[in-house]
C-alpha cells in the first residue's frame, strides 16, 4: 500500500481565494478594517499582561481614506503592528491566522479582548479590487524596523525595509479600473455603515482630496462607527429611552417599538442582542423585519433563517453571538448543531416574553395585543413548540372590547364553541342577535385567522369556531307554532321568484323581527372557498361552490305582508335577498346594479 500527500499548486488556488472566497465583492472593506481592529486589541490585551508599554493618553483608530486621485484606498491602525518575519509568516502564508496564533499562544494568560479573525483569509479579500497591494508597518517591540510588502496579485511578493515611523499598519490597495465605485467616498461610507458600524476601535473615513479652507485634509472630528452597542450593557443599566434611541438610529424607524427583548447569555455559549416588536401589518403583505446577525460586533448578514426562525423574521433587532460558527468568508452559517441550540434559545427568549407580560400585566398584554397577535399566529403554525410555549397567553378581542383567553370564552358552557365575526361592520345584525342572548362574539377580521382557528381545532379537541353567520340555529331562530303551509308558502314565493337552484331557500321565526332575511354558509363550505380563493389567485374555485342558505324571517311584517300581497311580490322578494347578500358580503357586481335600480323602484312606490 502506498501513502502520499496532497499537494496545493498556489498558482492555481490564488485566483480562487481572490474572486470566489467571497460572495459579495464589498466585503474587503469589513475585512481589512476588522483585521485593523485585531491590531488593536492585540495590543491592548499585551499591554494589560505588561507585555507593552503604551501613553496611557494614547487614543486607538482605525482610519479609511479614500483617494480617488490617486486610486488608493488606505488602511490605517496604530495597533500592534508587524515585524519582517511576522509579514512573511501572516501575510505570505495563505490561510495562516495570525489572529488563531495570537489567541492560542496567550489564552493561559488572559482570556479577555475580542479578536474578530480566524481564517487567516480576509487580507486577500483586497485583491478582489486592487491592481496591487501595498502594506508599511512598524512593529511594538523596541528596536523593530519598518517594514514595506508589496504584491500585484500574482504568487510573488517584495519585502524590504520600510519607512513608517509610527507604530502600526497601513495597506495601500491601488484600485482596478473594474472596481472604480469604491474611490466614491460616499459607497465607501454606505459599505463602512453597513458592516463596521458597532466595531469595537473608533473608525475613522477620510476624503483625502477633500481640503479645508486651510488646504489641510479634512478628518472627521468624531468616528463614523459606535464602539459600545447597547447590546452590550447589562439589561439593568438601560433606560427606556436609549432603547428607543438605538432603535431609531439602527432601523431609521420613526415610530416608537411597541416593546422589546434584551438577551444577555454567558452560558452555555455566548449571545447578546436587543429584538423590537415593531407594529405588525395584520395582513402580513410584505411584513418582513430585519434582524441583523453580528460576530464580535462585525455584520455577518440580515434575517438568517438558521438562526433566526421564519416568524420572527416580522421582528427587528441585533443579535451578536461570537460563538455562531461561520465559514470562511464569514458570510454564511456553518450548519450544525449548535446553531439550533442558538435558534432555540432565542425562540424561547421571546416565548418567556410574551407569557411574562400576560401573567404580570395583562392590561399592558392587551394594550399590545392588536399589533402583535399576527406575529404569534404566525408564529404558533409555523413552530409547534412556539405554539406549545405560549398557547396559554393567547387572547381573543370581542365585540364588546374585552380580551379573554378559549377557556375564559367557554367558561360555564357545555359545549366547545366559540362564536366569531370576520367584519364587525357588515355583520351588525347577527352581532345583536348574539348580543340579545348574552352571547359573546370574537373578531376574527383577518385572512390570518382562518388559518388559524383551523389550526386552532386541530391542536385542541372538541374545540369549535363558528362565524355568526354561518347557520340558523338556536342562536337566530325559536320554537314556531305557526302552520307548516305558510312556511311553505314563502318557501315556494321565494324559490319562484329567485330561481337559484344552488340557493338552499327555508324559513323560520328569527329571534328578531327587524330582518326580513338571513344568507348563511356553513362553516367548513366558507372556510375551503376562503383558502381555495387565497390560492388562486382571489379566484373562486369551481370544486368549491358555495353553498349558501336563505333563511327567510317568518317574524318579519315585510314577510307577512308578502303573503298577502298581489303588486311588487318580484320586487319585495329580489330586495330583501340583495340586503340579506349585503349583510352577508356575498353581493355581486351584477345584483349591485339590479339592487340600485330596485331601490329606486321602491323608493318611487312610497
Amino acid at each position: 500500500m502506498a501513502t502520499g500527500k496532497i499537494q496545493v499548486n498556489t498558482e492555481n488556488i490564488f485566483p480562487v481565494i481572490k474572486k470566489w472566497l467571497y460572495s459579495d465583492k464589498d466585503i474587503f472593506i469589513r475585512e481589512l478594517i476588522s483585521n485593523g481592529c485585531d491590531a488593536v486589541s492585540k495590543l491592548k490585551k499585551l499591554e494589560g499582561m505588561g507585555k507593552a508599554n503604551l501613553d496611557e493618553k494614547e487614543s486607538f483608530a482605525v482610519t479609511l481614506s479614500v483617494d480617488k486621485e490617486k486610486k488608493q484606498l488606505v488602511f490605517s491602525d496604530n495597533g500592534i503592528g508587524m515585524t519582517a518575519e511576522e509579514v512573511e509568516k501572516y501575510i505570505a502564508q495563505v490561510a495562516f491566522s495570525g489572529a488563531q496564533e495570537f489567541l492560542e499562544k496567550y489564552k493561559d494568560e488572559d482570556g479577555s479582548g475580542n479578536i474578530i479573525g480566524h481564517f487567516g483569509l480576509g487580507f486577500y479579500s483586497a485583491f478582489m479590487v486592487s491592481e496591487s497591494v501595498e502594506i508599511e508597518t512598524l512593529s511594538y517591540q523596541e528596536d523593530a524596523e519598518a517594514v514595506h510588502w508589496t504584491c500585484d496579485g500574482g504568487t510573488e511578493y517584495s519585502i524590504e525595509k520600510g519607512t513608517k515611523k509610527t507604530r502600526g499598519t497601513d495597506i495601500i490597495l491601488n484600485i482596478n479600473e473594474e472596481s472604480a465605485e469604491f474611490l466614491e467616498y460616499s459607497k465607501v461610507m454606505e459599505i463602512v455603515n453597513k458592516y463596521c458600524y458597532f466595531l469595537p476601535t473608533n473608525i475613522y473615513v477620510i476624503d483625502a482630496n477633500k481640503k479645508s479652507e486651510e488646504g489641510k485634509d479634512e478628518t472627521p472630528l468624531s468616528p463614523v462607527n459606535d464602539t459600545a452597542p447597547l447590546w452590550l450593557k447589562n439589561p439593568s443599566q438601560c433606560t427606556q429611552q436609549e432603547y428607543k434611541d438605538f432603535y431609531h438610529k439602527v432601523f431609521y424607524d420613526f415610530n416608537e417599538p411597541l416593546f422589546w427583548i434584551h438577551l444577555n447569555i454567558d452560558f452555555p455559549f455566548n449571545l447578546k442582542g436587543i429584538l423590537y416588536f415593531p407594529k405588525i401589518d395584520h395582513e402580513l403583505k410584505g411584513a418582513e423585519g430585519q434582524v441583523k446577525l453580528y460576530n464580535n460586533q462585525v455584520f455577518v448578514a440580515d434575517n438568517l433563517k438558521e438562526v433566526i426562525p421564519e416568524y420572527l423574521l416580522l421582528l427587528k433587532g441585533c443579535i451578536d453571538c461570537p460563538d455562531i460558527p461561520l465559514n470562511v468568508s464569514r458570510s454564511f452559517l456553518q450548519n450544525d448543531g449548535f446553531v439550533k441550540k442558538v435558534s432555540a434559545h432565542i425562540t424561547k427568549k421571546v416565548a418567556d416574553k410574551l407569557n411574562g407580560l400576560f401573567g404580570n400585566d395583562r392590561t399592558l398584554f392587551e394594550g399590545y395585543w392588536d399589533d402583535i397577535n399576527p406575529f404569534i399566529k404566525y408564529g404558533c403554525m409555523r413552530d409547534e413548540s412556539f405554539y406549545d410555549k405560549v398557547k396559554d397567553s393567547i387572547i381573543y378581542k370581542t365585540t364588546e372590547g374585552k380580551y379573554v383567553t378559549i377557556n375564559e370564552y367557554l367558561e360555564g358552557k357545555e359545549e366547545k364553541l366559540l362564536y366569531y365575526t370576520s367584519n364587525p361592520e357588515t355583520q351588525t345584525s347577527f352581532i345583536e342577535m348574539f348580543k340579545s342572548q348574552d352571547i359573546s362574539v370574537l373578531e376574527l377580521p383577518y385572512a390570518i385567522d382562518t388559518h388559524f382557528i383551523s389550526y386552532i381545532e386541530y391542536k385542541n379537541t372538541g374545540i369549535k369556531f363558528e362565524r355568526i353567520d354561518s347557520a340558523v340555529d338556536n342562536i337566530m331562530s325559536v320554537k314556531d307554532d305557526a302552520p307548516d303551509s305558510s312556511k311553505d308558502e314563502i318557501i315556494k314565493i321565494f324559490k319562484e321568484i329567485i330561481n337559484d337552484e344552488s340557493l338552499k331557500i327555508d324559513a323560520s321565526l328569527l329571534k328578531t323581527s327587524d330582518v326580513p332575511a338571513v344568507l348563511t354558509l356553513s362553516e367548513q363550505s366558507r372556510r375551503m372557498q376562503e383558502m381555495a380563493s387565497m390560492f388562486n389567485g382571489g379566484m373562486d374555485m369551481p370544486q368549491f361552490k358555495k353553498e349558501y342558505t336563505l333563511t327567510v324571517n317568518t317574524a318579519s311584517p315585510v314577510i307577512k305582508k308578502l303573503l298577502t300581497a298581489t303588486e311588487n311580490r318580484e320586487l319585495v322578494v329580489n330586495y330583501v335577498y340583495d340586503l340579506a347578500s349585503i349583510a352577508q358580503g356575498a353581493m355581486t357586481a351584477e345584483r349591485m346594479n339590479d339592487f340600485l335600480k330596485r331601490a329606486g323602484e321602491i323608493a318611487e312606490k312610497i
